[in-house]
């Protein structure tokens, strides 16, 4: 983890994490323009109603580069439940605790907030972020077809949930 500070927006995050969405899953995932443009369409929307009251994003840098995000959307906190976004780390930077950290940091955010649930959506197959999302306490409650994900591809969608312990 040499190098590597968890910090918040700076110029060129938006674009870096897009750019990491869009490299990771056309790589491993065969997903292309649609996936990309939906990340860059939803995370810009998101930053541009950003509300540190109930809203939260941490990068994970070296050297100054974006290497890694994660996000919370506490719009609709008080109703469905906080939403875990946009969670991505590079390939290189993997296997280091680096994504660990970005999931403790969105978490402890959760609980200072008091949400009461926090959900994600993935789609099945990615084993390590599920290894994540599992050791953080999210447990697995939905699964549905995928498609509208990426345009195209036949995915499993999958939603998990996080609920706080009780105090």
């Amino acid at each position: 983890m040499n190098g590597i500070q968890l910090t918040g927006y700076f110029p060129g995050s938006l674009g870096r994490i897009v750019e990491l969405h869009g490299t990771y899953y056309a790589e491993y995932w065969d997903l292309g323009l649609y996936f990309e443009a939906k990340v860059a369409v939803e995370l810009a929307n998101f930053l541009s109603r950003f509300d540190p009251a109930r809203d939260g994003a941490w990068f994970a840098a070296n050297d100054g580069v974006v290497v890694g995000a994660i996000f919370i959307d506490g719009k609709d906190a008080a109703g469905e439940g906080a939403r875990l976004r946009w969670f991505i780390l590079d390939p290189t930077y993997q296997g280091q605790g680096i994504g660990q950290r970005l999931m403790d940091a969105a978490l402890n955010f959760c609980r200072q907030q008091r949400f009461l649930r926090v959900y994600l959506t993935t789609f099945s197959g990615l084993i390590a972020a599920r290894h994540l999302y599992e050791k953080a306490g999210f447990r697995l409650c939905h699964e549905e077809d995928g498609t509208h994900l990426t345009g195209n591809a036949a995915l499993v969608e999958q939603v998990f949930e996080w609920l706080p312990p009780a105090d």
